[in-house]
């Protein structure tokens, strides 16, 4: 009997965007041959937004998401890529 673990990396980080600084939840999803983060925060209303960060070859992360999304989210978009590429180089 083989017994196969898989590390779950999930991690929260706090980065200011939108003049204020946020809590962003960050969750490594595996879907078979993709690397998937799901990414969480809250909107001043306490909304929650979800949205994914896929990984693609050239750019490295990048936000995949169908709906528009608040632009403090997009403007931001090189602070969570960092924080994903800290997070996998540093595991803690």
């Amino acid at each position: 009997m083989q017994i196969h673990f898989t590390k779950v990396v999930h991690f929260t980080r706090l980065i200011k965007a939108g003049g204020r600084l946020r809590e962003f939840n960050f969750r490594k999803l595996k879907q078979l041959d993709d690397d998937i983060f799901s990414v969480d925060s809250v909107d001043d209303r306490g909304n929650r937004i979800l949205f994914h960060m896929i990984k693609s070859g050239t750019i490295g992360w990048s936000i995949s998401h169908p709906t528009p999304l608040p632009a403090w989210i997009t403007e931001n978009e090189e602070k969570l890529r960092e924080q994903i590429d800290l997070e996998l180089q540093n595991p803690s």
